[in-house]
């Protein structure tokens, strides 16, 4: 018997299903506390669960492509005044120039383009609707105007620049892009209304017709790299229209013959043509500024060598300030620069697409879908020749670069996205719910709070 208690056998403790938190029993009919859950384990995971959940519902909220586009375009602008001020500088100072010469041109464009942002956001559909043939048939005699001898000014060997007096041109094809827009937005509208779109003739007349006209009297003052941009603007608003494949595909490929004939007799697009991936300078000085765009953006590094500190402005890149603007801006912000502004300019497009895709009036996602091609493909064009991945085709980076002609269409174009983000209904309902705007109401809490905090007798 002495040696019996040993033969007795503990059952053994039972084990709780895998993942349970009950409490597990002892043999002496104590209950052990469930362990604590660690806060370790699951936090990252639920953590990134959960910033995915608030950013997706942050870009949900009817009022986010209207934050969007405005925070974006502004910052680029105002990125786009301290680049021009930078890359300016020397350039002016070789003409004999004030070094804020061209700084001072652009900020006064900027003024002047923040008002029609405003005005442009401010006006309703129908009336943005109204503006379309007018500017129509004032942008195409202005572009008819420049071909007029002594009217019309050369500059860097294209005939498209109109002598305003004083220090100011117009460029009126830059006008042309949104005079496109607005009337092909209309006028496809109109044909949708109706169902005529669903017969190719009415797709294609007269729309193709009069954009071809635009595009020829670009063409007569020999700016391409316009052209090239009224082709993006013509081929978005078929593609927004519903244009079947065979119908695309012709009218792209009787655009990219014309193209071809165009750049195959010109000597100058086709060395323009042959720099694309160049790094060497030719014997004959050939691709110089493409090489030296390609310097100026490898001499950044990750953070630049900061504002003011550029080397190839000083006379090596040609137009540092125009078309070339993003490589000083590589070579003074480095990488982190030019990425802030390609996300910036990716914002923006989003955001434009957003606008384009989440409405039911067929005016605004036209309108909307053709500046949103507009503003991007030139952004793409720009961006590739500065990388040497696309020809050089003199057209400046969208709200960046110097270019007052340039510059107010395209501020007056954003304003035309925000109007539209500002039209949907649930964003009308948001604005309305928001009450008085953030300054008016701040000024009126801070009088209400003074109002309580006056003495008795205070009058």
């Amino acid at each position: 018997m002495a040696g019996s208690d040993r033969s007795v056998r503990i059952p053994a403790t039972p084990r709780p299903p895998r993942g349970s938190r009950a409490p597990v029993p002892r043999p002496g009919g104590r209950a052990r506390a469930p362990y604590p859950p660690d806060p370790r384990r699951p936090s990252a995971l639920r953590g990134a669960r959960t910033a995915f959940e608030k950013a997706k519902r942050a870009w949900d909220r009817p009022l986010t492509a209207y934050y969007v586009l405005l925070g974006s375009s502004l910052l680029i602008t105002a990125l786009g005044l301290v680049m021009v001020y930078s890359a300016s500088q020397i350039k002016a100072l070789e003409y004999g120039l004030p070094s804020t010469y061209y700084f001072r041109k652009q900020l006064f464009a900027a003024v002047l383009g923040t008002g029609l942002l405003v005005a442009a956001s401010r006006l309703s559909v129908r009336v943005h609707r109204a503006l379309a043939y007018p500017l129509l048939a004032g942008a195409c005699f202005l572009m008819a105007l420049v071909q007029v001898p002594g009217i019309g000014k050369s500059v860097g060997g294209n005939q498209n620049w109109l002598y305003l007096g004083g220090p100011f041109q117009l460029q009126p094809s830059e006008f042309g892009k949104l005079a496109l827009v607005l009337w092909g937005a209309d006028l496809l509208a109109r044909k949708d209304s109706k169902k005529l779109l669903l017969q190719w003739k009415h797709m294609l007349v007269p729309l193709v017709p009069v954009a071809f006209m635009i595009l020829g009297l670009i063409m007569l003052g020999g700016d391409m790299g316009t052209a090239i941009i009224l082709t993006a603007i013509l081929f978005g608003l078929l593609w927004l229209a519903g244009a079947p494949t065979r119908l695309f595909a012709g009218v792209l490929g009787f655009a990219g013959a014309i193209g071809f004939l165009l750049i195959k007799t010109s000597g100058n697009r086709m060395e323009r043509l042959a720099c694309i991936g160049a790094t060497d300078v030719t014997p004959g000085g050939g691709c110089w500024q493409a090489v030296h765009g390609i310097y100026a953006l490898a001499s950044g590094g990750w953070f630049g060598a900061g504002l003011g500190a550029s080397v190839e402005k000083w006379g090596q890149l040609p137009e540092p300030h125009t078309d070339f603007i993003f490589a000083v801006t590589g070579e003074e912000l480095g990488l982190a620069g030019t990425l802030s502004v390609l996300a910036l300019f990716a914002a923006l497009g989003y955001a434009g697409i957003r606008v384009a895709g989440r409405t039911d009036d067929t005016f605004v996602r036209f309108a909307a879908g053709g500046v949103t091609t507009w503003i991007m493909a030139q952004f793409v064009i720009n961006i590739g020749a500065v990388l040497g991945l696309l020809p050089i085709a003199g057209v400046p980076l969208p709200l960046f670069s110097y270019g007052g002609s340039a510059l107010l269409p395209t501020m007056f174009a954003i304003g035309l996205l925000i109007c539209f983000a500002r039209s949907e209904p649930a964003a009308r309902a948001a604005l309305a719910a928001r009450g008085p705007g953030f300054l008016t109401g701040a000024m009126k809490r801070t009088m209400r709070r003074f109002a309580r905090r006056r003495p008795s007798g205070e009058r």
